[in-house]
């Protein structure tokens, strides 16, 4: 009977280790750490071994209701047995906390740690359960000490990047961040495939301190381990950006884009910034062009106006002409119509020009600006089209306007030069 208690003391002890992470024991901290344990190993006998196997089969079958039911029937009959009770605390805890009960999670892991009868793994396994219960409930005060305690007096087996994990977490809610990025540095290093999450956090860190050149680095680890994560190219592209470095955050942009990862319209608007402002506007303009095609850029008048733009920068007129058309359709007002009419009168197309004038004029909603201006371009093209007199009377109009007023009596200057040669 008595090695057949041991051997199921055994399995009970590896079964509770399974729940105690890999610790590492840190350098004491003065007035902090408990005096070393020194509890032993407790038995059980057949009885109660066989009901918690029942219990512990329940709950590896989510039937959470019986094992605690079971557990609590378990308590009540071990009122003079330690170790069975830190044990049944424990389960108890275990219990509450996968049913979302924090509080009452607490409480039981609380009495487990205060039998001091289990052994070491289950022992800091309950203390570490109480630090992260803690955590969730937003106890960070509570969640720090607890897991102090814990560095300190675990028994330094393996490392335990899961615990600097979550001081890193904890201490970044209480605005430590340079003890945040300390600690969430220390759980990456000790973990071959660290959480997502840590380097998130880490990120949030490195931002808060305004460590720019490490965020930068921290980046371009996670678009390599998470390549088809669009957020981090995008914060990449910025991180180079704060850096002042405008050739990698387009570069970066650029290739999230090839790699079918820009799928938001506020991406596209994005890179064919990034470009224009590189001095690359045919690029800019191809990048707008394609999602105005594909339908994840909106057909507004503002996006035909930059595509529009873009082109014009690009030399590319007969596509910028397109593109204002497009967004003179939009518009409620003549300003595209305007705008458009520049371009005309560049390439010399007179009646374009005109008409595009007066269906600017006749939208309206121009300011005094691009009142005077409708007009002396105006008289310009019935000028070139040798509709003198118009000329003349929109080159009077343009002169009631302050900012043409000087260039209009230029021209109507230069239009009575005109006629007196002819008349000569």
């Amino acid at each position: 009977m008595n090695g057949f208690v041991k051997k199921c003391s055994g399995i009970l002890s590896a079964w509770l280790a399974v729940m105690a992470l890999c610790m590492t024991s840190l350098a004491a901290q003065e007035g902090l750490c408990p005096e070393q344990r020194n509890a032993r190993t407790g038995a059980l006998d057949e009885v109660a071994w066989n009901r918690l196997s029942g219990i512990y089969e329940d709950i590896s079958e989510e039937k959470y209701a019986s094992a605690h039911e079971d557990l609590q029937k378990m308590l009540e009959r071990a009122k003079h047995d330690r170790y069975l009770q830190a044990i049944i605390y424990q389960a108890l805890g275990y219990v509450d906390s996968s049913q979302e009960n924090p509080e009452s999670a607490l409480d039981f892991y609380e009495k487990a740690i205060a039998t001091d009868a289990l052994p070491d793994p289950a022992h800091y396994a309950a203390m570490f359960q109480v630090a992260q219960l803690h955590f969730r409930q937003k106890n960070y005060g509570a969640a720090l000490e607890w897991l102090d305690v814990w560095f300190c007096s675990a028994p330094p087996e393996n490392a335990a990047a899961t615990a600097h994990a979550l001081r890193a977490f904890i201490l970044f809610e209480q605005r430590n961040y340079a003890g945040a990025l300390a600690d969430i540095d220390a759980a990456i290093g000790l973990q071959n495939e660290p959480d997502e999450t840590w380097y998130q956090l880490k990120l949030a860190a490195l931002y808060e301190l305004k460590q720019y050149p490490e965020l930068a680095s921290t980046l371009e680890d996670m678009v390599v381990k998470w390549p088809r994560e669009k957020t981090y190219w995008i914060r990449l592209s910025q991180a180079y950006d704060l850096l002042g470095n405008s050739d990698k955050s387009l570069a970066v942009q650029a290739l999230a884009y090839r790699s079918g990862l820009l799928d938001q319209q506020a991406d596209i608007i994005h890179l064919s910034n990034l470009y224009s402002r590189a001095g690359i506007p045919l690029k800019a303009a191809k990048v707008i062009q394609g999602g105005i095609e594909n339908g994840m850029v909106e057909s507004s008048r503002n996006h035909w106006v930059m595509l529009a733009e873009a082109w014009y920068a690009a030399d590319e007129l007969e596509q910028a002409l397109a593109a204002f058309a497009a967004a003179g359709k939009k518009a409620s007002d003549g300003r595209v119509d305007l705008r458009r009419a520049y371009v005309l009168l560049e390439l010399e197309r007179w009646q374009a020009a005109l008409d595009s004038l007066n269906i600017a004029l006749e939208k309206g909603g121009l300011n005094e600006h691009g009142m005077g201006q409708a007009a002396l371009l105006r008289g310009i093209t019935q000028f070139n089209l040798g509709n003198l007199d118009a000329a003349h009377t929109d080159w009077a109009r343009a002169e009631r306007y302050e900012p043409t007023r000087k260039a209009a009596r230029q021209w109507r200057k230069f239009l009575q030069d005109v006629r007196r040669r002819q008349a000569s």
